[in-house]
């Protein structure tokens, strides 16, 4: 039998009780510390790893961020090629980055291990994306949905 516990969690950070939320900068470290973990690198790898991977990260911030999703049934078809093109224009700006980080890779890792790093920043990203997409409420309200199961 499984019990859904739901807990509601006020996000403000004024309130010193609460965690502070790692910056991005922080979350790319992280990020890059696990990846080369689960490659097991050596420390010299590991840091020219890191050092590239947050690079590679500052380069894909300063694109800025995605754009929003609009709705589509009341887009105007000049809107709605407009929304296309910039995606299509951010997209071939990361695909741009990433094969200029993959040459740089390319200098100290094999092709498997940068095939696995692709592999594990993707299951990063859907992480994140998952969690982002949780119950963000209004007033600054965040739903955590914690399962428990009994036994």
């Amino acid at each position: 039998m499984m019990a859904v516990c739901t807990t509601a969690v006020q996000a403000q950070d004024n309130n010193p009780s609460n965690k502070q939320r790692m910056t991005r900068e922080q979350l790319a470290e992280k990020q890059g510390k696990y990846i080369a973990h689960e490659l097991a690198f050596d420390e010299q790898t590991t840091q020219k790893f890191l050092a590239t991977w947050l690079d590679y990260q500052k380069e894909v911030w300063a694109l800025g961020p995605r754009l929003k999703k609009h709705n589509k049934d009341s887009q105007t078809d000049a809107e709605a090629e407009q929304a296309i093109k910039q995606r299509m224009e951010r997209s071939q700006k990361i695909l741009d980055l990433r094969e200029k980080y993959y040459k740089k890779y390319s200098a100290f890792l094999t092709q498997k291990q940068i095939e696995r790093v692709y592999e594990l920043e993707h299951k990063a990203m859907q992480r994140l994306s998952k969690r982002g997409q949780r119950g963000q409420g209004t007033s600054g309200r965040r739903t955590i949905t914690r399962h428990h199961s009994r036994r």
